[in-house]
């Protein structure tokens, strides 16, 4: 028999008896592996249709959803590559919205979609054929753009799958695609509107032209680059002065009557001017050929020089007269290489003296030019004319630009032909033939260095110079981009329109204007000066596309007939009813196929008389048109086919916002939005442009490998998308950062639940203040939270939510109840404690379930686990509003400032190794005010300072007590507690070992009882 060997002095281990958290809630998260296993659970239980369930189980007596519907309208990415980071910011700010929105009481529908026309999908299949040596042109049209259609349904598959992968909610088995044969039907009917309501109409103006993908481009499909071309400078000899007699022509309108002195001084100016000419500077030389007229500017102080000394190797010579404005007189005649004081100013000249001046142009009179040029130039005023550079003479080409044309069309200039679809120039023009701007390959053609080299052998050049512009370029080819004159369609946008749609307006700009003005609220507010600035501006909408892949414009015009005939354009209902039949049931493919006019015009119309338009549509307008059969026409659209809300990038200002204004404002009246939201670009660490070329890109894709989605959604939700946003490695180590630490929160939060019942429920009015005081702040932060969430404003709900969760809870209310919830039995203090960690679980899982969507649904799943449960099927539970209680929120500030006081001195004692935990302290705290002294009387002060005494007075506080320069009438003076340490809460206590239990304190003794 062995002698008993136990110690029966060992001091017993109370660690059994605590209420320790319990949770199988990991702090590491593995995000990147586990977020799938949530995706295929939400669709297993078929979340989203399950909350249009909700919306319609609550069904009043006439049918209608309890719940107000909520729609964002989805701008269409286009279908076409792998998601870049640009991509995942927008798709994430819409579906926090849609979430927020739901959890609110709405009906928050998505449907997502995607732009499937266009040259950036038929570019990819031409560049197929090129690399199999195969000609576009040989291939059957409708199989070419079957070969376009099955491309974009590739990487829409593609692109959804990396949408969902983002946590992005929707109607993702259902989207709508632009090339749905009900979409093309829509988006034809929408067009034959502009077709029946006369905005419609044929015609020649200088358009943004692709001359490599051989097509007219919209403002937002090009991008600006810098570029080198050759400037020049080029005379052009005045032919002529003459005037009424007796009179000087001010203006269109007016003739004013000059003394004789005046007419006198004319003839003397007639004479200076019959050697002189008028130089002009541009950046396109390859206009020169187009030239048709010379504009001036009104207000600008022109002068008359006169060269009177050259270097060698110029081409200027003694004698030489130049008009040129006087501020740009210096570097002009610089660039051809006129030191000052080798020339000097002869006079002044007006611009009543400029109006009456012709010129003629360089290559006038010109051997085998055929008469080609032999032409005037007349003198022009033009209020786009300035004297920031080159001359303050503008050569004036109305085939090539927006001002050039106005000036042409008011002055009946005529328009030239001379630049062909590829841009060369005309086979029959003399000397220039055949040569081309811009190359096949993007490169710059011939043509406006023959433009020189012609311009050089007439010595009609006084400079060239190489510089570096910013150009337009096409932002799918890369290529350069021209301002070319081709007939084109256009929307008329000033024109009355007579569709009975004249509420806010009688013309699409009006409409749009007021629009913008009395309908649409804008996130920020800059984005209505900046689309109302765009529209107020614009000129008509070019409508149509020399591609192949798109919906047609679906028209006929009459054979012979002129473009401003009554009866050019084929307006015919029974017409357009047989095309929207045949596009609903075959797609826009039934406009290519053999037969298709005759079929569409049917018996009534004759086929010979008519010719069947075989452009396509601005990919634009597609985009534009979404609202109609997306809105409009789906079950799941809106009720009134309206959207609450439009969320792209601010590039869209210029884009689908725009696009979408114009078009509906065309076909049903207003805008077809009440909201727009905008958001910045993202930029690298730096506040770099991202680039391949730079290395300095972040993928969406790399970043859910190493962190998960829901550290991306985060970014998005800490940044303030208003501006650009910056991303990258050392910006998500901090957003990995703020997730770790709400992580905590939550976990501290499920621990302490774990066995939580109803029976534990304690109600409000009769939980101590602490209790009290958070139930406060929730209440403050429910207003918050739901104002945030409805203004759109991510960033300042998560920073109030996460400066809560941080401070106010986890370092102040868990920091002080840990040591009830741990060492306390069934105590009221506990009990409240609890019914405030279950009210707190409820709020904080749904506030923040919009932005981590995965996160949020892990902890929720962890306590209520059941198959059918998720946090994105919850509302946010209603606060009641008599948690409010300023009193003791006021009382509470004061308390926390004296506690803080407390704490930092007890950092002190501990930075100094006199004490190892706050428990080993007995502080001295000097409040001088008597009523905050009185406040702080009726609370457990040690317990909210953690230490285990506290003594409170208002005594002087002696020297060298300590304070914190915050807070006046607070000081502290440390001393050690007295007593025994509690070995169950280790409270150090001068009752501990006098209870039943050895080594602890009556608290503790209590408890365990």
């Amino acid at each position: 028999m062995c002698a008993d060997t136990t110690d029966t002095t060992a001091a017993p281990d109370y660690k059994s008896t605590l209420n320790l958290p319990k949770t199988d809630f990991p702090m590491r998260a593995g995000l990147p592996k586990r977020e799938p296993e949530w995706l295929a659970r939400w669709e297993r239980i078929g979340i989203y249709d399950r909350l249009r369930e909700k919306a319609l189980a609550g069904t009043g007596e006439k049918g209608k959803p309890t719940r107000t519907p909520f729609t964002l309208h989805d701008g269409p990415p286009y279908a076409n590559g792998h998601l870049h980071i640009g991509h995942a910011l927008n798709k994430t700010l819409k579906d926090m919205v849609v979430r927020s929105q739901q959890m609110m009481g709405h009906d928050a529908r998505y449907i997502p979609g995607w732009d499937c026309h266009g040259l950036p999908i038929e570019w990819k299949i031409e560049e197929q054929y090129r690399a199999k040596g195969r000609d576009k042109d040989d291939v059957d049209i409708v199989d070419f753009r079957q070969e376009c259609r099955k491309f974009a349904e590739g990487w829409v598959g593609i692109q959804r799958e990396e949408f969902k992968r983002l946590g992005i909610t929707g109607k993702w088995e259902n989207p709508y695609l632009t090339m749905d044969f009900h979409a093309e039907r829509v988006i034809a009917e929408e067009f034959q509107k502009f077709l029946m309501n006369g905005t419609l109409y044929q015609g020649s103006k200088p358009v943004m032209w692709s001359p490599v993908e051989k097509t007219a481009l919209a403002e937002a499909e090009v991008e600006y680059h810098d570029r080198q071309t050759d400037a020049i400078w080029v005379k052009f000899a005045v032919s002529s002065t003459s005037k009424p007699e007796g009179a000087w022509v001010a203006d269109d309108n007016e003739a004013v009557s000059h003394t004789g002195n005046e007419i006198a001084r004319r003839d003397d100016l007639a004479k200076a001017f019959s050697d002189a000419s008028v130089v002009i500077f541009t950046t396109t030389p390859w206009t020169i050929p187009q030239n048709r007229a010379i504009c001036f500017g009104p207000g600008i102080s022109y002068g008359l020089y006169e060269v009177t000394e050259t270097p060698e190797e110029c081409w200027v010579s003694v004698g030489d007269r130049y008009l040129m404005a006087d501020a740009l007189a210096q570097e002009a005649l610089a660039a051809a290489r006129l030191q000052p004081g080798m020339y000097k100013r002869l006079d002044d000249v007006s611009a009543d003296e400029l109006r009456g001046l012709t010129c003629a142009h360089p290559l006038r009179g010109l051997d085998g030019a055929a008469g080609e040029w032999d032409f005037d130039v007349p003198m022009l005023p033009g209020d786009h004319v300035t004297d920031d550079t080159g001359t303050g003479f503008v050569h004036t080409a109305p085939s090539h630009g927006d001002d050039d044309y106005a000036i042409g069309v008011k002055n009946n200039l005529p328009m030239t032909y001379n630049i062909l679809d590829d841009s060369s120039f005309r086979a029959d023009l003399p000397f220039f033939a055949g040569q081309q701007v811009v190359k096949p390959n993007g490169k710059p053609g011939g043509a406006s260095k023959a433009v020189i080299e012609k311009l050089k052998e007439v010595s009609a050049l006084i400079a060239t110079k190489r510089i570096t512009i910013s150009d337009a370029h096409s932002w799918r080819s890369k290529a350069p981009v021209i301002r070319l004159n081709r007939p084109q369609w256009f929307a008329a946008i000033d024109r009355k329109m007579g569709d009975g749609n004249d509420q806010y307006g009688d013309t699409i700009r009006k409409r749009a204007l007021t629009s913008i003005d009395e309908l649409v609220t804008w996130t920020p507010q800059t984005g209505r000066n900046r689309l109302y600035s765009m529209i107020e501006a614009r000129p008509d909408w070019v409508l149509s596309r020399q591609r192949a892949w798109g919906v047609p414009l679906t028209c006929f015009v009459k054979k012979g007939a002129k473009h401003d005939d009554p009866d050019f354009l084929l307006r015919n209902d029974a017409v357009n009813a047989r095309i929207l039949e045949a596009f609903e049931a075959e797609g826009a493919d039934a406009w290519y196929k053999d037969g298709a006019k005759e079929r569409f015009l049917g018996d009534s119309v004759n086929p010979d008389d008519y010719d069947q338009v075989m452009d396509i549509l601005d990919v634009w307008f597609d985009s534009g048109s979404t609202h109609a059969f997306t809105l409009r026409d789906r079950a799941d659209g809106s009720e009134d086919g309206l959207a609450d809300l439009y969320l792209e990038g601010t590039d869209q200002h210029r884009g689908w916002f725009h696009s979408s204004m114009l078009q509906a404002c065309g076909t049903m009246g207003r805008a077809p939005y009440r909201a727009v939201l905008t958001h910045g670009f993202t930029l690298d660490e730096k506040g770099m442009k991202m680039s391949k070329s730079l290395g300095n890109t972040v993928a969406p894709e790399k970043i859910i490998q190493q962190y998960g989605a829901d550290i991306l959604r985060l970014w998005v939700a800490q940044a303030d998308y208003t501006v650009d946003l910056r991303i990258g490695p050392e910006i998500l180590k901090g957003v990995a950062d703020s997730y770790r630490r709400l992580r905590n929160t939550m976990r501290y939060m499920l621990g302490s639940l774990s066995d939580f019942s109803e029976n534990d429920r304690t109600a409000p009015e009769d939980m101590p203040e602490l209790e009290r005081w958070v139930l406060h702040r929730l209440a403050e932060l429910d207003k918050t939270v739901r104002d945030g969430y409805a203004a759109y404003d991510f960033q300042g709900v998560f920073q109030a939510v996460f400066t809560f969760a941080t401070v106010d809870l986890s370092a102040f209310y868990f920091d002080i109840r840990k040591d009830a919830l741990y060492c306390d039995g069934d105590t009221l203090q506990r009990r409240a404690a609890r019914t405030v960690l279950d009210i707190l679980f409820h709020r904080l899982t749904t506030w923040l379930a919009p932005v981590l969507v995965f996160t949020m649904e892990e902890v929720w799943l962890q306590r209520f686990g059941d198959e059918d449960s998720s946090v994105h099927l919850q509302d946010f539970p209603d606060t009641p509003g008599d948690w409010l209680d300023p009193d003791l929120a006021a009382k509470w500030s004061g308390v926390r400032s004296a506690r803080r006081v407390v704490t930092a001195a007890l950092e002190v004692e501990r930075t100094n190794k006199v004490i190892g935990a706050s428990l080993e302290a007995a502080p001295t705290v000097y409040v001088s005010d008597a009523d905050a002294r009185a406040a702080l009387e009726s609370l457990p002060l040690e317990d909210i300072c953690i230490t285990s005494q506290i003594t409170l007075t208002g005594d002087t506080p002696p020297e060298g007590a300590f304070r914190l320069p915050e807070t006046d009438g607070v000081a502290v003076v440390f001393q050690k507690a007295d007593g025994g340490k509690c070995a169950r809460c280790w409270k150090i206590l001068p009752d501990v070992g006098s209870h039943s239990h050895a080594d602890v304190c009556g608290r503790c003794d209590s408890a365990m009882s």
